[in-house]
């Protein structure tokens, strides 16, 4: 229960402050070992006059009840395009959990602090299984929220030593590289896209991509890829190029689905869901292997999944109260 018999309200701020990227790169390498029960989400259209339909989207996920503590999470997303033209966010998101046992609400937590910290841990994650173990160089494509913690994330698992970042708006890019210098970080902006791929050990984009921003003449030998992007269908970050010259790996099935980068080559035979090395959770319980040869190209593509986003809600929960009780 929570700590007044109320739920708590965990906010952005404080979200943050109980999310930190070492705690919850482990707490979601034990969730994809242990596992959990998590339905299709759904995705429901909310017309609204005079503007583009908005989506509402339920991503639910539980742990059956055993002995202990166990949890049940529903992450609600609110995405309404007309939002821009008003000056308001146009996605908005709120995460609630609860004791898969009883079903008392505990904890009403930042939905988008959840998604954010728990995308660009999970890529970390993949990354210490994929990346070379003497990687330093990461090449960040993008310069958006998720984009700004994947520096944080990466020398998490890997002694980075050097960051480049490209955006599309190279002001943007330039921000970016000015905050992670402040942070502590060698980075700067990078304007050309090829350079910035031939020269990195880990290149990790999260854009909103939907032509090809990666291409496979451009990996260099070891190098590992990451895609944050490309959630739907018609998005992509990489071209056919990229996928055929590498050992592809996702976080879970939904990938073979609703990825561009994948989706599109499936569609034009180039690439087959059997032709996937393995998926996250195998890569966690030593059930595969990852990277296997220093020279070896790898790709890790990621859609999201309420596995992880109960992963971190959790945490984030067991960290407050703990907190709250000393």
């Amino acid at each position: 229960m929570s700590l007044s018999g109320s739920p708590v309200s965990i906010d952005t701020a404080m979200a943050a402050r109980l999310l930190p990227m070492k705690e919850l790169i482990g707490a979601l390498r034990a969730a994809f070992v242990d596992g959990c029960v998590v339905p299709a989400r759904h995705h429901h259209t909310i017309t609204v006059p005079g503007e583009a339909d908005a989506t509402l989207l339920l991503m639910p996920s539980w742990q059956e009840k055993r002995d202990g503590e166990s949890f049940l999470g529903v992450k609600l997303v609110n995405v309404f395009p007309g939002n821009a033209a008003k000056g308001l966010p146009g996605l908005t998101s709120s995460y609630l959990l609860f004791d898969s046992g009883t079903g008392a609400h505990l904890a009403t937590i930042d939905g988008n602090v959840i998604t954010t910290r728990r995308t660009a841990a999970v890529s970390a994650l993949a990354a210490s299984f994929l990346s070379r173990e003497n990687a330093t160089r990461l090449f960040v494509v993008g310069a958006g929220r998720v984009a700004s913690l994947i520096p944080d994330a990466y020398r998490t698992v890997r002694a980075i030593a050097e960051v480049r970042v490209w955006d599309i708006n190279p002001e943007n890019a330039a921000g970016l590289a000015t905050q992670l210098c402040r942070e502590g970080l060698d980075a700067r902006p990078e304007t050309d896209l090829e350079a910035g791929t031939r020269w990195a050990d880990i290149v990790s984009c999260a854009t909103l991509a939907t032509t090809p921003l990666i291409r496979g003449s451009w990996l260099q030998p070891g190098v590992h890829v990451d895609l944050i992007g490309a959630f739907t269908p018609d998005m992509r970050e990489s071209d056919g190029e990229a996928i055929a010259r590498s050992d592809v790996f996702v976080d879970a099935d939904e990938a073979f689905h609703e990825a561009g980068d994948l989706v599109q080559p499936i569609r034009s035979g180039a690439f087959r869901q059997e032709d996937c090395r393995a998926r996250l959770r195998d890569l966690c319980s030593g059930a595969a292997a990852g990277r296997t040869d220093p020279a070896q190209v790898t790709l890790f593509k990621a859609v999201g999944t309420a596995l992880s986003d109960l992963a971190a809600g959790t945490l984030a929960y067991k960290l407050y109260r703990d907190t709250s009780a000393q």
